[in-house]
């Protein structure tokens, strides 16, 4: 089976474990996920301005580029990057207006009504491959391992583009269950990291960042599992900072969802990138794996 893939900018660069651990452990399921050529950036995050077109463009682009390559269906591994591309994507469908406007500006595109389908690689897992599937093929299940599974607010805000249906979010659970953990309930796992306030009110984003690892650590979780690379610099890289600020925070492993999967499915450590985790997250897993 063959998935059209877009990356995004950060999986080439910081969060190549990531985008790797991904591509492979895929791989090893039967699943080759196609990157699209000629991929541009986009654009972040979803403009909330109603008037604000112009943002618009760099996903839409990107979901012309999925049309013209023949996919009528693209995976996307980063939050971000899933909600910006998934919410143009509606908008396209939906809106005439806003559509004719974006299609005459990118007048030397073809245009686009919302033909592909965006999902994110955990839609792909579940409808794809299948929960029994994946465990069937996990040769290192993760036992007697506490997993906090985080969402943040991107995978599942706003509810037209959730990757899970209802309003108690079970996908997550489901794909660590899978892999043999124990998952912890815990109230965060929806809360905002504090995106990029770390940068432009960083006080404010620590609060926010040591409440969501208390409230873990108070579920004795032993991890955090996300799929964000900016949620990883702000609850994972950034920890350190949290540590040094308040005495009583321990630390806490932070580790792309698809890292572990690679772990599960017995592949190579080059494929992994543990090198690109914290130093604490190496050493929890030199620990217990």
């Amino acid at each position: 089976m063959k998935i059209g893939y877009y990356p995004g900018c950060t999986l080439k660069t910081k969060a190549l474990n990531l985008e790797q651990a991904a591509i492979q452990s895929m791989a090893a399921l039967g699943v080759e996920m196609v990157e699209l050529d000629r991929w541009n950036c986009c654009g972040a995050v979803y403009s909330l301005a109603d008037d604000d077109l112009i943002h618009i463009l760099a996903p839409v682009r990107d979901l012309i580029r999925a049309k013209d390559q023949g996919y009528n269906k693209i995976v996307v591994l980063c939050s971000m990057c899933y909600n910006t591309l998934a919410r143009a994507n509606l908008l396209m469908r939906n809106d005439e207006v806003k559509r004719k406007t974006i299609n005459d500006f990118l007048e030397e595109e073809n245009d686009y009504a919302g033909e592909v389908e965006v999902v994110h690689l955990l839609n792909v897992l579940k409808d794809d491959i299948g929960w029994d599937k994946l465990q069937e093929a996990v040769v290192k299940p993760f036992t007697d391992v506490k997993l906090a599974p985080y969402y943040g607010c991107t995978l599942t805000r706003p509810t037209e583009i959730s990757i899970d249906e209802g309003i108690s979010h079970t996908i997550f659970k489901e794909f660590l269950e899978a892999l043999g953990a124990t998952v912890v309930e815990w109230d965060d796992a929806e809360v905002c990291c504090g995106s990029y306030e770390i940068i432009s009110n960083p006080d404010t984003a620590k609060k926010t960042v040591s409440k969501i690892i208390r409230s873990a650590e108070k579920r004795y979780a032993d991890a955090l599992v996300l799929s964000c690379p900016l949620c990883e610099y702000n609850l994972g890289r950034r920890q350190t900072d949290m540590i040094k600020a308040e005495d009583d925070l321990k630390p806490l492993p932070t580790y792309y969802f698809t890292q572990l999967l690679a772990i599960a499915l017995g592949l190579s450590p080059e494929v992994v990138r543990l090198e690109l985790n914290t130093p604490e997250a190496r050493a929890w897993l030199d620990e217990n794996k």
